[in-house]
């Protein structure tokens, strides 16, 4: 149960942080913005594994590796994509488009891990996941027509789905039945995103220019924060919550953050509507479902 706790914690910070950055992306290039939250997340976690001196039993030359190379596709490519579809189709698309994430995690591990999910945990996932598009998927209101697809902005959201459903079983190959801790491969994994991101900015011209409106102090501050909440703390959680738990549930639990919104929205005096209640009543039946296995 610690990976499915550790799931649901990581998708409700992500769900505040999603709203954050949505906000930033205004501002701030989807590769700026990825690097920025990636440094900072990076410092904290060093400064953290100092402190703590945690342990680096496991962490031979092959799970170093595997870890960097998942923090190249999974947050290097694949954030780097989400954040290009949040700017493009708005944060409820972009996350609709990242729940196809969990299966194809969950497929890829039953092909390059033999992890075989049980019945019941199929069922779980199916019940979250639809849930969640439920939530999500709400319609235009009476009168309105919907616009034009954003193909791009699709095809940004399906590239971030399959980078976090391929760093996730990385991650997972390396963190299962092994010694190493969720603290070490989140530093390293955001490591491999943040050398990635480097390298494409630095192609794309001088990587000062690309920096400059960092200079804005609230930004700055606005980055950091959700930095913390969304990467720092986040990735632990995830990390953790994929040494514990299988691949498919680990995700499908994650991209539950839809549903924190929710209580959020209606606290803060916004409607929220019956369709969305009920999507959250059958994401709660799967959550139930996964976390009980």
């Amino acid at each position: 149960m610690r990976g499915e706790l550790a799931a649901l914690m990581a998708a409700c910070l992500w769900a505040i942080a999603t709203v954050m950055f949505g906000r930033l992306g205004k501002a701030l290039s989807p590769l700026v913005l990825n690097l920025a939250k990636g440094a900072i997340a990076l410092v904290l976690l060093a400064l953290t594994l100092l402190l703590l001196g945690q342990s680096t039993a496991g962490l031979d030359r092959q799970a170093i590796g595997w870890l960097v190379l998942s923090g190249v596709i999974g947050i290097g490519l694949g954030d780097t994509a989400y954040f290009a579809a949040i700017n493009r189709l708005g944060p409820r698309r972009a996350l609709l488009l990242e729940t196809l994430a969990p299966p194809i995690a969950a497929l890829m591990a039953l092909v390059f891990l033999q992890e075989a999910l049980s019945t019941r945990s199929w069922l779980g996932i199916a019940l979250t996941l639809a849930g969640v598009v439920w939530v999500i998927a709400e319609r235009l209101p009476e009168g309105a027509t919907p616009g034009r697809v954003d193909y791009r902005g699709v095809v940004y959201g399906v590239l971030a789905a399959l980078g976090q459903a391929t760093g996730a079983v990385m991650s997972r190959a390396v963190l299962a039945d092994t010694a190493v801790d969720p603290l070490w491969s989140s530093l390293l994994r955001l490591a491999g995103g943040g050398v990635i991101i480097l390298g494409i900015l630095r192609y794309q011209g001088p990587v000062s220019g690309a920096l400059r409106p960092l200079r804005s102090t609230r930004l700055l501050a606005g980055v950091a924060l959700a930095a913390i909440l969304g990467t720092y703390l986040a990735i632990y959680l995830q990390q953790m919550a994929l040494k514990y738990a299988a691949t498919g549930v680990a995700q499908a639990l994650t991209s539950t953050s839809p549903l924190f919104v929710l209580p959020l929205a209606a606290a803060l005096g916004d409607r929220v509507s019956l369709r969305a209640v009920a999507g959250a009543a059958v994401a709660l039946a799967g959550i139930a479902i996964l976390v009980n296995g």
